[in-house]
């Protein structure tokens, strides 16, 4: 501010000089008095770069040098003729009327380039959001931003913005009442209130609809997950059990009573799948709607591994189990934990051959107790290694079956009961999930 306040000021006073030369150079062969009109060359640029305030100044200035240079008596402000006073006046309401008329110009030519530029930049933001995470877009879109309000740096967040850090300005991005994320800018040239309302408005708008049609997009893949498990995770079990229901009711089928009892187990095993299926769907809603409230208490780590795998049932005869035999206690809600290692025992399963054991070891390391779970499996590539623990993600392998939530709901599960999980793999090794619960002491003879 003070930089323009000085460069006006300059660019006035050199208007006048110039001027005030041209005059001295015309006396001799022109009126003095319709020299007078030269000043408006002064006026007309300041008004039209530097505008009305600049410019009256200038206007006044201009009346007094030429009254002081040119009029008689000469270096006084005294005038001898009447008509030198009447000129006078009439200068000064003509360069102030000029003055005013350029400076509206100016303004209103400014204003057109200002919307110009904001509706550009509507239109860039938009291009940049369409088809593109929004997320990865905020840094070229905060680039932007800058440079329309005129601010050094800029930084765009989604949610509740964060308290500014020193030297940092905030606007909030807000659509019909509804918080979208912040716009952090740099105070040491901060931006004006009503440039920075009207940007952060449109900006909010946009980025509101980006997110809306990303989360849109989103949900749009989960259901079409959702459908193609359906598709073949629940009519697999289903078509198993009523396959082996018609050749139990068949009174002509000719069944051994070694062949009905293979049968009725196929219905069991087939059924529990259904129900571990249905519950996955169910406890990945719960997660997602953050009502998932763990009821921890104290369990034995022997207990929790031997749940699990009475809920998998006929499967788990594959599953080898090394525990030590002073494992520590671990405070958990059981049927979460539950979960988490059917889940877990479940996937490696999935991956691994019949003849290739699957196992499940405990040991504690830092007062943690660690469970981990071994398969024989092709591996998991590290570039995927966090993705398989998102929703409907099934991992590298495209051929793979399943809904996807198994990892998911595990690691949500871990998650609340002040757990870790995590994954590490060799390349046609195998991969190791494991799991850390914080350890628990107890003494003996002191209840839990």
């Amino acid at each position: 501010m003070l930089t323009r306040v000085l460069s006006g000021t300059a660019a006035s006073a050199g208007a006048v000089a110039a001027v005030t030369g041209a005059v001295y150079a015309l006396d001799p062969i022109a009126p003095i008095l319709s020299l007078g009109v030269l000043y408006l060359f002064a006026v007309l640029p300041v008004a039209a770069i530097w505008g009305l305030r600049f410019a009256v100044a200038v206007s006044v200035v201009s009346m007094l040098v030429f009254n002081w240079l040119f009029l008689p008596p000469r270096h006084t402000f005294h005038l001898a003729e009447s008509e030198d006073w009447v000129a006078l006046a009439v200068y000064l309401v003509v360069a102030v009327s000029v003055s005013a008329l350029a400076a509206r110009a100016r303004r209103r030519a400014a204003e057109a380039e200002q919307q110009r530029r904001e509706a550009a930049f509507a239109a860039e933001v938009s291009a940049l959001l369409l088809g593109s995470r929004v997320e990865a877009q905020l840094p070229e879109i905060a680039v932007r931003t800058a440079d329309l309000l005129g601010v050094s740096h800029c930084w765009i967040e989604l949610g509740p913005p964060r308290e500014p850090e020193p030297g940092e300005g905030v606007r909030e991005l807000q659509v019909a009442g509804r918080l979208v994320g912040g716009v952090f800018f740099d105070t040491a040239r901060a931006p004006g209130a009503e440039l920075t309302s009207r940007v952060t408005s449109v900006l909010g708008a946009l980025l509101a609809t980006a997110v809306e049609r990303e989360q849109l997009s989103l949900s749009d893949s989960a259901k079409t997950a959702v459908l193609r498990s359906v598709s073949h995770d629940l009519r697999s079990p289903l078509t198993a059990i009523a396959t082996a229901g018609e050749m139990l009711a068949d009174p002509s089928a000719p069944l051994s009573a070694g062949d009905r009892a293979e049968l009725l187990e196929s219905i069991r095993d087939q059924s529990r799948r259904l129900d571990r299926l249905v519950a996955n769907l169910l406890d990945v809603s719960r997660l997602e709607a953050g009502v998932a409230v763990p009821a921890a208490e104290l369990w034995p780590v022997d207990e929790l591994v031997g749940r699990a795998l009475e809920a998998i049932g006929a499967e788990a005869d594959g599953v080898v189990v090394l525990l030590p035999a002073d494992c520590p206690a671990v405070r958990v809600d059981a049927a979460q934990l539950e979960r988490v290692l059917v889940n877990l025992v479940e996937n490696a399963l999935g991956h691994s051959s019949a003849g290739d054991p699957v196992e499940l070891r405990a040991s504690a390391v830092g007062g943690e107790v660690v469970i981990s779970v071994y398969d024989r499996g092709p591996g998991i590539p590290p570039d995927v290694r966090e993705s398989i623990f998102e929703p409907f993600t099934r991992g590298p392998d495209a051929s793979e079956r399943g809904t996807g939530l198994g990892l998911a709901i595990a690691r949500g599960f871990a998650t609340l009961n002040g757990g870790r999980l995590w994954v590490d793999s060799t390349s046609g090794r195998g991969a190791t999930f494991s799991l850390a619960l914080p350890a628990v002491e107890v003494d003996a003879g002191v209840p839990a």
